[in-house]
């Protein structure tokens, strides 16, 4: 049975003229990016300050969403909660450093971000006639995974390859990921034995916050999560150990790694960093990068989620991140449009991907054999692409096992399909964010992202990004995502996610622009 047969079908990413003209726009606003602080402010405070028991995540959230229903006034969404909200009193005066040090406050994000999807978003605000873009990811349907992929699924399919596997992922896969991972970092050279296939992000993280906590001893220290942050992702870790949150401010685009050297002691147990923040986009510089991780106790360790580092400046990796207590996690969610197939990969040092081998074969067996054949071939395609590859031969064939029956005549067609459709895929997203930069602002502040397909903005009047989210949705039925449940505790930030259609994006904005300028009448 051979892989790629039979001529792909070539994609066509088509955007309107309208579209380029507002990101053409977009490049030449005089803006650097923006400012951006996700520190405790007096709004969040006043929650626990009111609450019975401040160690109650479920208490804060309900009154979280009772404030926002008491000011919501007649258009209150849970009239009880509200009525809750209002017969609070003031009972103590609590710290910023005391939120962010709190067990019960990444719970309570975390209750809250629940709510948002189960209660609002999905539950009982749910309309079919919203615009949603509130969802941190790539429309499959416009710009889904690239057709040499799709054909390896198919291809796995045919050969019935589902079967147990290796607990961290077939040996070839391995392989091709560490040939790609070394080809991305100058000087450092990754093998097979440190690498280990995961299903995709979250849980990439979860697993290993939970095999790294629980193979070390007593820590008198925290761990340290650095906000911007995934909910999920911080709640596996502070469920596990005592975890410390830390804002890093962002200005022009780059997140500061200050804030978490200022934290750092050597009884730091743990570190996490998205490498490029959701909801910003900003990313950190490599040089700041190096600079903390060459501050790290040996003892150290730091999972680099670099799931959002993409769609921006691509510049090669610092040899730092190959350092023995460094974890990276990459996924396909978001770099390759598919966040329901559930794969990724952990690059490590071997000797801890050897030891977690016995965890990922105790907890949860393996990743899905199912993808081997996708990995395998997106990250040998991807290396092709990082060395500056084009023309496929003899040596590239010889990569692949001899029963995928390949050659290098059909070799050559699938990888030409997918540079072209990757490149084009990237053009047109980048395209659709910084034309829904310049659109949105014209009525918003705006944080010009740096990497992925989200963009920060915040509106005139708001000073709490939940009931933004829930104003605007009732106004205009354009779904935004709180800042808050990012950890993003001040003012009335939200996110958008321009990776839709433009014809969506245009309505959606229209309207958001539309109301804005109602708002700004009424207030004016």
């Amino acid at each position: 049975m051979e892989l790629f047969p039979h001529p792909l079908r070539e994609r066509c990413f088509s955007i309107p003229a309208e579209a380029a003209e507002s990101a053409a726009a977009a490049r030449l606003l005089d803006d650097e990016g923006g400012c951006f602080l996700p520190g405790v402010d007096e709004r969040m405070l006043d929650v626990y300050n009111r609450a019975a028991d401040p160690g109650d995540p479920f208490e804060l959230c309900r009154l979280w969403v009772g404030r926002v229903d008491a000011e919501s006034g007649a258009h209150a969404a849970r009239p009880r909660l509200a009525e809750q909200w209002r017969a609070t009193r003031v009972r103590r005066s609590t710290t910023a450093e005391e939120v962010l040090t709190s067990r019960a406050t990444v719970r309570f994000v975390k209750e809250l971000f629940n709510f948002y999807f189960r209660d609002d978003l999905y539950g009982d605000l749910r309309s079919d006639d919203h615009l949603m873009l509130s969802g941190g990811a790539v429309d499959e349907e416009e710009w889904g995974l690239p057709e040499v992929l799709k054909e390896c699924i198919r291809y796995a399919l045919e050969r019935d390859w589902y079967g147990y596997s290796d607990s961290c992922g077939r040996l070839q896969a391995r392989e091709a990921v560490a040939a790609y991972e070394s080809a991305r970092i100058p000087g450092v050279t990754y093998e097979a034995g440190n690498i280990a296939l995961t299903m995709g992000g979250t849980v990439a993280v979860s697993t290993m916050a939970d095999f790294l906590t629980s193979r070390s001893g007593p820590r008198t220290a925290p761990a340290l999560c650095a906000t911007p942050n995934y909910p999920p992702l911080v709640e596996s870790i502070a469920c596990r150990t005592g975890t410390r949150l830390v804002p890093l401010p962002t200005q022009d685009g780059r997140m500061s790694v200050e804030p978490l050297l200022a934290a750092l002691s050597p009884d730091t147990p743990l570190v996490m960093l998205q490498t490029a923040a959701n909801p910003t986009g900003a990313g950190v510089a490599e040089a700041d990068l190096v600079r903390l991780l060459n501050a790290l106790s040996p003892s150290t360790l730091i999972l680099l989620d670099e799931c959002h580092e993409w769609l921006g400046p691509v510049n090669p990796l610092s040899p730092a991140r190959a350092a023995r207590n460094v974890v990276r996690i990459s996924s396909l969610s978001k770099h390759w449009s598919a966040p329901g197939i559930k794969a990724g990969w952990i690059t490590a040092d071997s000797d801890l991907i050897a030891e977690y081998y016995e965890y990922a074969s105790t907890h949860f067996g393996g990743p899905p054999s199912f993808f081997y054949t996708l990995i395998e071939v997106l990250a040998r395609m991807e290396r092709w692409r990082v060395t500056g590859l084009q023309a496929v031969g003899a040596e590239q064939v010889r990569e692949f096992e001899a029963s995928y029956g390949l050659t290098a005549e059909r070799l050559q067609a699938a990888y030409t399909n997918y540079a072209t459709e990757r490149d084009a895929r990237e053009r047109s997203l980048l395209t659709l964010r910084d034309a829904t930069h310049a659109r949105l602002s014209e009525f918003a502040t705006v944080l010009k992202p740096r990497y992925s397909i989200n963009t920060a903005l915040t509106l005139p009047g708001w000073d709490d990004s939940y009931r933004c989210f829930r104003d605007l949705l009732r106004e205009t039925g354009v779904s935004t995502y709180p800042g808050i449940l990012n950890f993003c505790f001040s003012g009335g930030t939200v996110r958008v996610t321009s990776a839709r259609s433009w014809r969506d994006l245009d309505t959606a904005i229209g309207r958001l622009g539309a109301y804005a300028a109602r708002d700004a009448v009424r207030h004016g």
